[in-house]
């Protein structure tokens, strides 16, 4: 009986030294839903690299403004004139320059929209991550106190046996059922410290950086109707934002196309030098113009091309908005299923199960059950408790799946 007791020692001495080295860590600081998210937005790595784009598109409108350079030759033979000198300069007629320009602010454009369309991922990552955290320390505290009641079952049993009321057997199928709680408790705590480290990733924060979530799985504000979420949908929802953004750099592209058919024109002028026995010329002005032919190919092909692509680009546009909406809709529904899940837990689910592990103990403690009722009733009421938490993570995801159909917060 005595090493049966000794066994249990080290079981305790962990959850003592683990209770101790909490204690004397530096108090977390605290951090909302919100306060994560505004975190993310200002030091989230992808964001910042993709930020960073915009200085590249910046720089194509600058490119897409600058005017064709002069081309200098110089020319020297053995007829007269000997020597020449000529400059060629490209004048572009028709609203060329502009076309490109607006091509470019476009394409600077569809950046922002890829940015944008980066930080709604970003802000779902970092929702899930932040409720994943909670997720797992409301794990470990589960199966802290999972340890507890393991523990109390193990002390009534050893008295119940000390008392002569049963058999030794019953007090190694507590012991072994504490074992079995300890080293879940130390999975659970791995799986936080896993949950903590993603979060942080997303943050841009050390690893070790801890962080108090108070109550995490507080209130859930409602969301708007549907009717008003689809509204919402069809200004913000990111693919068709894309979409949309790459129709009108289309737009612009073919605009600048047909500029194009309008052909440039060559001004060259200069001076030919050295012309002896020419009458006393020895050098003289020279100059001429010349412009391209558009006979065989005024970007017909090119224009053809870009008109195809703006149909497609439309039909796209138009599945988009309708496959954004059947999102909206079904991640709208399944977030009330999971609502009503949470409420049926919370209320009713919960408290039968700890009514029923309470009674299951004292009937144990008073002879009236074996060992094996109550650690059947106590296993029912951990699992309902990771039912919850599952239930209430899966609610948490499907409201960040909504915000993101939509594109746009909703709290």
């Amino acid at each position: 009986m005595k090493l049966r007791h000794v066994s249990l020692i080290p079981v305790f001495m962990c959850v003592a030294a683990l209770h101790a080295a909490q204690g004397q860590q530096t108090a977390p600081q605290k951090l909302t839903i919100a306060n994560a998210l505004d975190l993310a937005e200002r030091q989230n790595l992808d964001l910042l690299a993709a930020r960073a784009r915009r200085a590249v598109a910046q720089a194509g409108v600058r490119i897409a403004g600058e005017r064709p350079n002069p081309t200098l030759s110089f020319g020297a033979a053995r007829d007269t004139p000997h020597e020449s000198a000529l400059i060629d300069q490209p004048i572009e007629i028709g609203p060329k320059r502009g076309r490109r320009i607006e091509v470019a602010r476009q394409e600077s454009a569809l950046t922002e929209t890829d940015i944008s369309i980066l930080e709604k991922q970003v802000r779902r990552s970092v929702r899930n991550a932040y409720f994943g955290l909670a997720h797992a320390r409301g794990a470990s505290a589960q199966q802290a106190d999972a340890l507890k009641l393991a523990e109390r079952l193990h002390d009534i049993a050893k008295a119940r046996f000390e008392a002569g009321d049963i058999p030794q057997l019953e007090v190694t199928q507590a012991e072994l059922e504490a074992a079995r709680a300890q080293a879940n408790l130390q999975v659970a705590q791995q799986e936080e410290r896993v949950a903590l480290s993603d979060l942080n990733a997303l943050l841009n924060e050390p690893a070790a950086t801890g962080w108090d979530l108070g109550d995490a799985f507080g209130a859930l504000p409602p969301p708007p109707s549907l009717d008003e979420l689809l509204a919402r949908a069809a200004n913000s929802n990111p693919e068709s934002a894309r979409i949309g953004q790459q129709e009108k750099v289309e737009q612009s592209r073919k605009a600048l196309l047909e500029a194009q058919r309008i052909p440039n024109l060559g001004l060259q002028f200069g001076s030919d030098f050295n012309s002896p026995g020419s009458g006393g010329f020895q050098a003289g002005p020279r100059g001429q113009l010349s412009m391209e032919l558009p006979i065989f190919s005024h970007n017909q092909g090119e224009i053809a091309q870009s008109i195809a692509t703006e149909r497609a680009l439309e039909g796209e546009l138009a599945a988009a908005r309708r496959a954004a909406n059947a999102k909206v809709e079904s991640a709208y529904f399944d977030l009330e299923a999971r609502q009503t899940q949470v409420r049926v837990y919370r209320e009713t689910i919960l408290p039968s199960s700890h009514r029923l592990e309470e009674m299951a103990e004292e009937s144990y403690r008073a002879g009236k059950a074996n060992i094996l009722t109550v650690l059947g009733t106590q296993r029912d009421v951990q699992q309902a408790e990771r039912d919850y938490l599952d239930s209430l993570v899966a609610m948490q995801s499907a409201f960040a799946q909504l915000e993101e159909a939509v594109g746009a917060p909703l709290e």
